[in-house]
């Protein structure tokens, strides 16, 4: 058993392998053996030291994966050895093995791979809370998505193009723009040598959209709120490009507008609303309205190389590692 680890925040030579030892299983633990393990931008967060670490040193980075469960504390009452599962819960991933609550671990239907869970469940489950949880989107909706072609961002698309809205996305190339309009985007726009805030507004007649979705931060806010109609809303989820730290509160007088900054682990510790939106997702997956068209793989002690990757925006779609 090993994990890679953080020894301190940093770049990504911090990033070093350890062995350890299986940990005495409490009354409602589950041990599992990773398959597959997903990478995602607040693995990055962490890393850097931009969110709080949870102890002083030896961070064990990643936050959602999925495989088999080894092993059961006694008290465990909804799953057995042999069963597979898959989790998003912060930190523990990048590792052969992971004890975890039994509560924060959701089944894998069985037509569904390791490799696609461990794509699926942080990435679409947070697509579900923004935009079923955040700002219910309905059919008539004028939707702005920022990084359409990431993990978050394709799913997204199909998700949002199911509910029958008009979607319009940004990314960072031509070859990004292809991908994502391949994933449910009416309109993209490639931001490095066009200017999102006027194509959007020319795109809407002036008019605005409804609601920004928005996951880059320093680089887009600003011009995210000026994108908006009357009683719009910034829907914030991420700070890829740096935090957005110019924010008045007169911004938001322009046009009566809304802004939400949720996260992901403050709905999932909902243990009810974790079974129904895992459900929603699997079931939405093997209808195919939602599929994984690219997916990254690299082994596990190749997670530096991943990181450096996704920072320079090599990657599309989900990145996961292998054990």
């Amino acid at each position: 058993m090993h994990s890679i680890v953080a020894k301190k925040p940093g770049g990504v030579n911090v990033l070093q392998k350890i062995d350890f030892e299986l940990p005495d299983l409490k009354p409602n633990d589950v041990l599992i053996k990773n398959h597959s393990i997903g990478v995602n931008f607040i693995d990055i967060y962490f890393r850097e030291g931009l969110y709080p670490w949870p102890h002083e040193q030896n961070l064990v980075l990643g936050s959602e994966g999925a495989g088999e469960i080894e092993a059961v504390g006694e008290n465990v009452e909804n799953f057995k050895v042999g069963d597979r599962v898959a989790y998003a819960q912060a930190n523990n991933a990048y590792s052969t093995h992971r004890v975890i609550d039994e509560n924060l671990v959701v089944s894998i239907p069985d037509s569904i791979s390791y490799e696609i869970a461990a794509s699926a469940i942080l990435k679409g489950l947070t697509v579900k809370y923004l935009v079923l949880d955040s700002f219910k989107l309905e059919s008539h909706h004028k939707v702005l998505f920022h990084a359409a072609a990431g993990g978050v961002g394709l799913i997204a698309g199909q998700w949002i193009n199911s509910i029958g809205c008009h979607l319009i996305g940004t990314a960072g190339s031509d070859h990004k723009c292809s991908i994502a309009t391949s994933n449910g985007y009416a309109k993209m726009i490639n931001y490095t040598n066009q200017k999102f805030l006027s194509e959007v507004q020319a795109t809407t007649n002036n008019e605005g959209v409804d609601v920004v979705y928005d996951s880059v931060g320093q680089d887009t806010m600003s011009d995210s709120f000026k994108c908006l109609k009357k009683h719009g809303t910034v829907v914030s989820f991420g700070q890829s490009s740096g935090i957005y730290k110019s924010l008045q509160m007169s911004d938001l007088m322009t046009g009566s507008l809304h802004l939400t900054r949720p996260t992901l682990f403050h709905f999932y510790a909902d243990h009810k609303w974790l079974l129904q939106s895992s459900s929603m997702l699997f079931e939405m997956i093997d209808t195919k309205k939602i599929e994984f068209k690219n997916i990254t793989e690299y082994k596990l002690e190749e997670v530096a190389q991943a990181h450096i990757d996704i920072e320079s925006r090599k990657t599309t779609g989900s990145v996961i590692l292998k054990t």
